[in-house]
């Protein structure tokens, strides 16, 4: 550099931002985050979806999302992926909390034996779910079901993927933490 020409940039390197630990939610709004989804998951769950008339016969959509109440489906033990599989199928999965009962996180995968074998987002955020309500001396009962009449097809799987998170505004799909917040990660 040249002794008379300015520079541009600074040469003090910034300190790091450091996170604070051991942020916690305080127990009255982890209650409250909580019921506000559960008001509207029910609400979603009792509405009837509008029925449209045809004049013709129309083979109905099997892959309609007011037609999946995730709700219903069998549940399986978190730990469902240690378990000795083969690969799996296409299925879409719904990871809720049924102490209240909460649709928490919505997923589609193509090899339901292998999605949650190595890093995946959801989890984390169900680790900070258990600690926190464990700190506060909550009840919960996480669980996963799986829909395994799923397309095949990638594309026709994602799509009724992302309608099923808008329909349920499941809290932990990266596209509902504009309505609920990120409290766990």
């Amino acid at each position: 550099m040249e002794p008379n020409q300015l520079n541009l940039f600074s040469e003090v390197k910034p300190t790091p931002v450091r996170r604070a630990e051991g942020l916690l939610m305080s127990g009255d709004a982890l209650l409250k985050w909580k019921a506000q989804i559960l008001h509207y998951q029910q609400r979603v769950r009792e509405s009837k979806p509008p029925e449209q008339t045809a004049l013709f016969d129309i083979t109905p959509n099997r892959f309609d999302p007011d037609a999946i109440d995730p709700f219903t489906l069998p549940l399986q033990s978190m730990a469902f992926y240690r378990m000795p599989t083969d690969a799996g199928n296409a299925a879409i999965y719904f990871v809720s909390d049924n102490a209240m009962p909460l649709l928490l996180y919505v997923d589609e995968t193509r090899r339901s034996g292998k999605r949650w074998k190595g890093e995946h987002g959801c989890k984390q955020y169900l680790d900070s779910y258990h600690s926190l309500h464990h700190h506060y001396g909550l009840q919960r009962s996480v669980s996963i079901a799986f829909w395994w009449d799923a397309p095949t097809d990638r594309r026709a799987r994602q799509e009724l993927e992302l309608n099923l998170i808008l329909k349920w505004r499941s809290p932990f799909n990266k596209e509902n933490c504009v309505r609920w917040g990120q409290p766990f990660g």
